[in-house]
């Protein structure tokens, strides 16, 4: 018979190496159901646990404590203990136990939204992601914590996990999930590269019925693709599921009609049609990328007057772009010079703008070195891909899947291919 005293002192006997720690793991997944139904007198024993020493006893007390409903007033106690154990915990230790510190973080993270404050989840979450994954995995903390992040407008923090390559996954939702939300971080960082790569895996994504998550996906891929490309291509790729292709159109057919209203390239016509709009696009929280929609516009038209002159006063680049003065001509080139979208330089006393080449010569020591990197990263890239395809080439269930496609056809039915032809 179990008691919490006896498992407390197991715990802190069998905390110190690795074979106490395999022993002390199995003692407590016989005493889990029993620490379940003693979840209501447990909070105090944590007092006698160290989350640093004891991680993995620690862990299983706090999930069966946080098992049940919470009220707003613990809640507040459970999110400074929880924020402590995930920060201070062994990595080594918790990941003996993964689906236990996985319920752990989720309790977390719903206590922090029932308190409204997000931003009181980003530090501990971040640490609980870097301890339970290993590299180049993802975990499904890995969407939670950017939802918080995307909460809290901690959009810098996100970004940060953004830069790993990932080429594990748990669960194909955790991906997907990973890539919206990760989409819209991007957004808020400016880094819409990112965000279209990340937005467009969710576009594209196996699916069997459309969902909410690809549909906002979708509209936020339309105006990223107006801002960072100038353009957008209705045609989906061929991989793209067929619940995509005959959905997504017609549900965003107000973002396709803006799409198809700004490749006419004159900004009077795209104001009208998004004043027109403005309602929709603000009820789907759209409205600050379509007003970057806008901007991007300016942009583009300026770009292609480098195209064609090489000197061009303030005012007729207002005029020709059709902006308001020159002053506000001048604040787009500056912030267009700034953003390395044109090289141009600008004479303050008479007004005009020269419009340069590009200066980059590629032979300075760090675009070498960013060129090798480049290099040295698609190489390993391909590496893994060649060693993912012999994996699935002698898997049992990717071989028994070809034989009985290959079984559908009877090629003796087809003619055997001419070896010349005589013209």
């Amino acid at each position: 018979m179990y008691t919490v005293e006896s498992l407390v002192a197991q715990i802190q006997g069998l905390s110190s190496s690795a074979g106490d720690l395999s022993l002390l793991l199995t003692h407590l997944k016989q005493a889990d159901e029993f620490l379940h139904n003693e979840s209501t007198r447990l909070f105090p024993f944590l007092e006698q646990l160290d989350p640093t020493l004891h991680s993995l006893g620690y862990l299983y007390i706090l999930e069966a404590s946080t098992s049940g409903p919470v009220t707003n007033e613990q809640a507040r106690r459970l999110v400074l203990l929880i924020s402590r154990f995930l920060t201070s915990c062994v990595a080594d230790q918790i990941r003996l136990a993964p689906e236990k510190f996985i319920a752990v973080c989720k309790s977390f993270k719903d206590q922090v939204l029932m308190l409204e404050a997000p931003i009181r989840g980003v530090v501990p979450l971040l640490e609980a992601v870097k301890k339970l994954r290993s590299s180049e995995h993802l975990t499904t903390l890995h969407p939670d914590f950017l939802q918080i992040c995307l909460l809290a407008k901690c959009y810098k923090t996100g970004f940060s996990i953004l830069e790993d390559d990932i080429f594990e996954v748990d669960q194909p939702r955790d991906f997907y999930l990973y890539c919206y939300y990760g989409g819209m971080i991007c957004i808020g960082q400016k880094r819409f590269q990112k965000a279209l790569e990340l937005l467009h895996n969710v576009v594209t994504a196996p699916m069997s019925s459309i969902n909410a998550i690809a549909v906002e996906a979708f509209k936020k891929y339309v105006l990223v693709s107006l801002i960072y490309n100038g353009q957008f291509s209705t045609s989906l790729p061929k991989y793209t599921s067929s619940a995509a292709q005959r959905n997504l159109k017609t549900l965003c057919q107000l973002y396709i009609e803006l799409a198809n209203t700004y490749s006419i390239g004159k900004i009077s016509e795209l104001e009208t049609y998004i004043q027109t709009n403005r309602e929709k696009f603000d009820s789907d929280n759209n409205l600050g990328l379509v007003k970057q929609v806008v901007s991007s516009m300016y942009k583009r038209n300026i770009q292609r007057l480098t195209q064609t002159y090489l000197t061009l006063s303030l005012q007729d680049i207002a005029n020709t772009v059709q902006l308001s003065s020159p002053k506000e001509a001048e604040m787009h080139v500056l912030q267009m010079i700034q953003d390395g979208e044109i090289y141009a330089t600008i004479n303050q006393r008479d007004g005009m703008v020269r419009f340069l080449e590009d200066p980059e010569q590629y032979k300075t020591c760090e675009m070498i070195e960013h060129i090798d990197s480049s290099i040295q990263r698609i190489m390993t890239l391909s590496k893994k891909l060649t060693a993912m395809d012999e994996l699935i080439s002698c898997d049992p269930l990717y071989l028994a899947k070809v034989g009985r496609e290959r079984q559908r056809f009877d090629f003796d039915d087809f003619d055997s291919v001419p070896q010349k032809f005589n013209i």
